[in-house]
């Protein structure tokens, strides 16, 4: 569905991708794992077109992203959905209007019609019957997913999630792992999971690619990550502090990194 080939991209001097080459299974639950400024965040980004890469290529669907223009690339977007950290919601709006806005934004579609989809939407993640209410008025889990049955509600092809359980307690997070891996089954989507949590990664992800300062350092399925022999893998699924992996990237000295290259 997606394929990523040779990908590099800088910020200044920081490199946050090092001719990155790998592909997105169709139908499939990838899972991109990787520490703080490893790169995850800014390959989603460029994945949906919000952002350009220094080179390379991003082919969706067969058509390579890096070169279309904003019209064709708005165009190519209704094959996406999203599911963001923060969900996203419009605390104006309703949950009803809420996963709405992209029907009324991009289709024809009648009253009616957008009703029935809202409702078979908001039942796949068992949030039935809460149209009325309003953001502020549900818990973490429950806006996430709200958000998700905005990011389903155009059936898209891919669906993008960005840490989807960041901030939920550990049942809530279980919730919206199960989702994940059932609306893929159901809906035969291609999911694509950029995450912390190695743990959940494990149980839902097809393949699992890590990332370490712009590299790939491991990708495979479950079991080849969990039998994985490089010590960088081993170091990162166990959460240890000791290893070949540094803890050293403070927010000090990012900063400094940044005012340097800008002077």
């Amino acid at each position: 569905m997606i394929k990523v080939e040779n990908l590099y991209n800088t910020f200044g001097h920081i490199e946050t991708a090092k001719n990155i080459y790998c592909h997105f299974e169709q139908k499939k639950v990838t899972c991109i794992l990787g520490g703080s400024g490893s790169g995850k965040s800014t390959l989603l980004k460029q994945m949906v077109g919000l952002g350009k890469p220094t080179s390379g290529k991003i082919i969706f669907d067969g058509q390579d992203i890096t070169t279309l223009n904003r019209k064709d690339m708005y165009k190519l977007r209704k094959k996406m959905g999203m599911l963001f950290q923060g969900s996203a919601l419009f605390n104006s709006l309703n949950i009803y209007e809420n996963v709405a806005f992209p029907l009324r934004e991009h289709t024809d579609l009648s009253d009616n019609v957008i009703n029935t989809i809202i409702k078979i939407k908001l039942e796949m993640v068992g949030l039935r019957g809460v149209e009325h209410l309003m953001p502020s008025q549900l818990s973490g889990g429950m806006t996430k997913r709200v958000g998700l049955a905005r990011a389903i509600v155009m059936d898209p092809k891919v669906v993008f999630y960005d840490e989807p359980t960041s901030g939920l307690d550990p049942i809530a997070a279980g919730v919206i792992d199960k989702l994940i891996k059932d609306l893929n089954l159901k809906l035969g989507v291609t999911s694509i999971v950029v995450s912390h949590d190695v743990d959940a990664a494990l149980k839902i992800a097809d393949k699992i690619i890590i990332l370490f300062y712009g590299d790939i350092i491991a990708e495979g399925t479950p079991e080849e990550i969990r039998n994985s022999d490089d010590p960088k893998v081993i170091q990162f699924i166990n959460g240890s502090p000791d290893g070949p992996i540094p803890f050293k990237m403070t927010d000090k000295d990012f900063i400094e990194d940044i005012l340097d290259e800008k002077i």
